[in-house]
């Protein structure tokens, strides 16, 4: 092959690569900007809600909000909750639910997609809450 050919085509390809980068880094950071006020205005509210509900029925847990999530942990054991995060890795970003529970000694960990951050909906992440807390209440 020419030399010139060889170039050209990996120009080609450098340039694609750089301008698919800034796409997806455009795409995350809008995803990012949704996933915080689907946090604010509809995660943190719920999980608490819950939380609540929960109190009300002897279960105690306690919502948490670290930067960028919301987690409804176990008053009984810190290695028992259910956890929503956005996964950033992913083309395009993904809302995350993630739980983790204790079974005798073995920690059981699953995590699996909820949805993406614009199409999220209260009903959505109230149906995975409650799958999930099936888990936690059937002991």
């Amino acid at each position: 092959m020419e030399i010139s050919l060889v170039r050209r085509r990996l120009t080609e390809t450098i340039e694609r690569a750089k301008k698919q980068a800034a796409e997806r880094r455009g795409r995350t950071d809008q995803a990012s900007r949704e996933f915080e006020v689907f946090l604010q205005k509809i995660a943190v509210p719920l999980f608490r809600q819950v939380a609540n509900a929960l109190k009300a029925d002897g279960y105690t847990f306690t919502v948490f909000t670290p930067s960028g999530s919301v987690r409804l942990m176990s008053d009984r054991a810190a290695e028992d909750f259910i956890e929503v995060t956005l996964d950033t890795s992913d083309d395009p970003p993904r809302v995350m639910g993630q739980t983790s529970r204790n079974r005798g000694r073995r920690v059981i960990d699953a995590e699996r997609a909820i949805g993406t951050p614009d199409a999220m909906t209260e009903e959505d992440l109230l149906e995975f809450l409650l799958k999930e807390l099936e888990a936690f209440v059937e002991r």
